[in-house]
């Protein structure tokens, strides 16, 4: 019993310590890189949404890519398991200022090396799927990246609300089921949105982590980024066509940054919610619920959509 007691002692305190590390090497990291914030040029594509649609996945496939850079710092010069995803500058973390932005890109040297290394064009780009639903995203973003390519990966709205549930039961961060939890959703977000503009520190956690249903009204979201940069710089790609065939939408975003298709081996499912499956009734209902918003989103794309 003792040894087994000293045993989960020693583990817990590799565990502090690595994390300890890991938040001091960040901190460095952050300062030489806001110290270098001017050669740090800004991003060519933001992936920005839609939560639980398979973002990380999809993000993480494109980070294969060898003319798609890491963000900085690379995993490699600290103790963590993968590459930073998203940085959430236009969402939760606008307040911090341009110069914090840039320092989490890397450097102009970092990318000629790179495009020598390569022989050709190489693209940098952040994944924040809350982006797309933020109030405030869109014109923060043209404002400071107006050049910027945008890549939108859905999902059937169906099981993204209901995937967004599971996700906050299984962190324990939600109390109500799911009916109730959708129920409860306009409530819970009754003048969030307008806190949010009225204020750039205010954080909501409703308006982010409790909006299952609003979150996937995608043609809502959607508009605000359209009327700023235009339908042209955006790549809408849908979920289900993604994991039936990652090469081919890695392909897709290869053309639309403006790089090179490499091949390589893609598909690896990252952060599922497991759970119980949704009970018909439900299914239904929140099928006639996004019907207009489907029909709506397909006009505006030219293209029909693998869930309708």
């Amino acid at each position: 019993m003792r040894v087994a007691t000293m045993e989960k002692t020693r583990r817990e305190g590799a565990s502090s310590m690595a994390t300890s590390v890991k938040r001091a090497g960040s901190q460095v990291f952050r300062i030489m890189g806001s110290m270098t914030a001017s050669v740090r040029p800004l991003p060519d594509f933001l992936l920005i949404g839609t939560k639980r649609g398979g973002t990380t996945s999809l993000y993480y496939d494109i980070l294969k890519l060898p003319n798609i850079l890491t963000l900085f710092p690379s995993a490699r010069h600290l103790p963590k398991a993968n590459e930073t995803k998203g940085i959430h500058y236009f969402d939760t973390n606008y307040w911090r200022g341009e110069r914090w932005y840039r320092s989490h890109l890397p450097s102009k040297w970092a990318r000629q090396r790179a495009e020598q290394a390569h022989g050709g064009r190489v693209v940098v780009g952040e994944a924040s799927p809350y982006y797309l639903f933020h109030p405030l995203a869109a014109e923060r973003a043209v404002r400071l990246v107006p050049d910027a390519k945008l890549i939108l990966l859905l999902r059937d709205p169906v099981m993204r609300t209901y995937s967004h549930w599971k996700e906050r039961r299984r962190n324990n961060a939600e109390p109500l089921e799911f009916r109730a939890a959708i129920e409860a959703e306009e409530a819970r977000l009754a003048g969030e949105a307008a806190k949010l503009k009225a204020d750039p520190t205010y954080y909501s956690y409703a308006h982010e982590q409790q909006s299952y249903v609003a979150q996937s009204r995608y043609i809502d979201a959607l508009m605000p980024w359209v009327e700023r940069f235009g339908l042209d710089k955006i790549l809408v790609l849908a979920s289900e066509e993604y994991y039936a065939d990652p090469s081919s939408i890695a392909q897709q975003i290869a053309t639309f940054v403006g790089i090179d298709y490499v091949p390589v081996e893609l598909g690896e499912h990252r952060n599922a919610a497991a759970g119980e499956a949704l009970d018909g009734e439900t299914q239904a209902y929140l099928q006639t619920l996004f019907a207009e918003d489907n029909a709506r989103l397909e006009a505006l794309i030219g293209r029909s959509l693998p869930w309708t």
